[in-house]
């Protein structure tokens, strides 16, 4: 397998969509990637990382029969490159000498004809591998048809070490596979790691990196190479699978690629936009529900629910309902009802009064003699929960939950009410975004979307002062701050972990900075039992901040509260108790 001359080579991006623990379609889709490089006249073809297994693995990449099965499938593969064909790089877990290492594999001429191993191991954010793998050695280059070809796995390049050992063992040029998940401006920070490496050692890179949902996490591919003057060799679409051949070739002892192809990258909103309709389609569609069922309110959350359900599944399989009250306005179900229209999703109205009175009879003698509070409230919200979910065990439908980052992060939600839901592609967006989401939507749409075009969100739900009709003319500034002032603190709080004295040089009130962060904290039990939802900040609830539950600690000079102060006006509590 070594007669073709060396200082050409054509390699492959298989930039896909792998499903963890699918080990068999995960092997089918390298099958099918062989052969349409074979057809582009590919000598190499480079998977991400991990991905027979899919990544991240979690706990299940340490059953032995799931690593069993993994190795399997790279065998079988192996066998297969002794048909005509290019080599392939292919991720996976592996088992040797009683540790279980990431692993790459590359398989040509019918065999396993190198394994390097990962070495650093990310440990942070999103990630736990040293939970589960071994850090390999350091590792020399594998040589492929005459090339020595540095086989780094995506964490090995975000430090110098393993790179300046490639380098100095003699690699001629780095291939790099990857599962390095989307947040806002990732590309940025991953473009500017794979630069430093290059202008370190004078050596092109390709970058090949994932994409698809997985649970909270998206990966956006966009899959580039650098030629070793660091200008940008090729870049591959953002949030789309791609097998894309690229030439390389090798002049005065450094490799450089030819005509590479550029597209376009997605960013910003439209970038966040796509994301979370990626996740929101992925988790559907690999958990193998038909459709999805969601409330219907009127207001602009489940409007940019529903319309990225719509762009993610198509409008046949999104099923919108309504649910009112004697506190929903005329001009909610006027709203909803021309939103549901213009997305051409399935919309009925079931109204809630029976099963509302319902309860509140049952509960009557119990409260005896008491004042109606938040309880009644909550009611309204889990009576539309139960129906969602009776909708969905009917049907099979999942429930989207409609809840945003503000709401989530102070506790503004109803346990078994509005939290309830199967997966929140609006999880990690602050209501402020959620607003510029929703006007960017009526003008513009990612590309494989499956929703109608133009204006499919009314304007009046974007531009109605937000509210969650549990009262009488009740409105969302009644218990908390106005949004404006509200994201930028909870941001600060949150993705950057600021002290409050910080903040408050910043130019916020303290008392609202005081009383935003306790709501914060004591808000962290109900956001445990959230459904999962898309990744797009630098730090969202869940895999990347993990805050106990239990927690008595408070910002120096943040005395606790009196037993009696409230965190939201009208829900008053007692001290540090929660709020249902």
């Amino acid at each position: 397998m070594n007669a073709r001359p060396s200082d050409r080579l054509a390699i492959a991006i298989a930039q896909l969509n792998s499903t963890v623990g699918d080990v068999a379609g995960n092997a089918e889709k390298v099958r099918r990637a062989r052969a349409e490089a074979a057809a582009q006249g590919a000598d190499l073809v480079v998977f991400p990382e991990l991905f027979i297994a899919g990544y991240p693995p979690e706990d299940l990449v340490l059953k032995p029969a799931f690593q069993a099965a993994c190795r399997s499938a790279i065998e079988q593969l192996a066998v297969e490159t002794a048909t005509p064909g290019p080599a392939l790089l292919v991720g996976s877990p592996w088992v040797d000498g009683g540790k279980l290492y990431n692993a790459v594999a590359l398989l040509d001429g019918g065999a396993i004809a190198a394994l390097r191993y990962k070495v650093d191991l990310p440990n942070y954010g999103v990630f736990d591998e040293k939970r589960v793998f071994a850090p390999g050695p350091m590792p020399g280059p594998v040589n492929f048809r005459g090339v020595r070809l540095g086989v780094p796995i995506c964490e090995d390049i975000w430090g110098e070490e393993v790179v300046e050992c490639l380098a100095e063992t003699g690699a001629e040029l780095l291939v790099v596979p990857n599962g390095s998940p989307y947040w806002r401006q990732k590309g940025d920070v991953r473009l500017n790691i794979a630069v430093a490496r290059v202008t370190e050692q004078g050596l092109a890179a390709i970058y090949v990196n994932q994409v698809g949902g997985q649970d909270e996490l998206v990966f956006d591919g966009v899959s580039f190479g650098l030629n070793a003057d660091c200008s940008l060799a090729f870049q591959l679409g953002a949030f789309q699978e791609a097998i894309v051949t690229t030439q390389w070739v090798r002049s005065g002892g450094t490799w450089r690629c030819e005509n590479g192809p550029m597209v376009a990258s997605v960013e910003a909103d439209r970038a966040d936009y796509a994301a979370c309709v990626l996740g929101l389609r992925d988790y559907v569609n690999k958990n193998g529900f038909p459709g999805v069922v969601l409330g219907m309110s009127g207001g602009v959350d489940s409007a940019l629910c529903a319309a990225m359900a719509t762009d993610a599944l198509g409008p046949d399989r999104v099923r919108c309902v309504m649910l009112p009250y004697k506190f929903t306005a005329q001009e909610s179900l006027d709203d909803a009802a021309a939103c549901a229209k213009a997305l051409g999703v399935h919309y009925e109205l079931l109204p809630i009064a029976p099963a509302v009175e319902g309860f509140e009879a049952a509960l009557a003698p119990a409260f005896a003699g008491m004042p109606r509070d938040v309880t009644e409230e909550n009611l309204q919200a889990r009576a539309r929960g139960t129906i969602l979910m009776a909708i969905s065990n009917k049907f099979n439908l999942m429930v989207v939950t409609t809840g945003n980052k503000s709401e989530m992060s102070v506790g503004y939600a109803t346990l078994y009410g509005d939290m309830n839901g199967g997966f929140n592609p609006i999880k990690d967006l602050y209501k402020t975004q959620v607003f510029r989401l929703s006007r960017l939507r009526n003008e513009w749409k990612p590309d494989g979307a499956m929703g109608p075009s133009g204006g499919v969100i009314p304007e009046n739900i974007i531009t109605r002062p937000p509210t969650a009709e549990l009262r009488e003319n009740q409105k969302d500034e009644d218990s908390l701050p106005p949004y404006s002032m509200l994201d930028p603190i909870l941001e600060r709080l949150v993705e950057r972990e600021e002290p409050i004295s910080t903040i408050v040089a910043a130019g916020f009130d303290r008392a609202i900075v005081v009383r935003i962060e306790r709501m914060l904290h004591i808000a962290e039990y109900k956001r445990r039992q959230a459904a999962p939802g898309v990744k797009v900040t630098l730090k969202n609830f869940g895999r990347d901040r993990r805050y106990p539950i239990t927690n008595r600690f408070r910002d120096p000079g943040t005395p606790l509260p009196e037993a009696g102060a409230s965190p939201v006006a009208g829900k008053p509590v007692k001290s540090e108790a929660f709020d249902f």
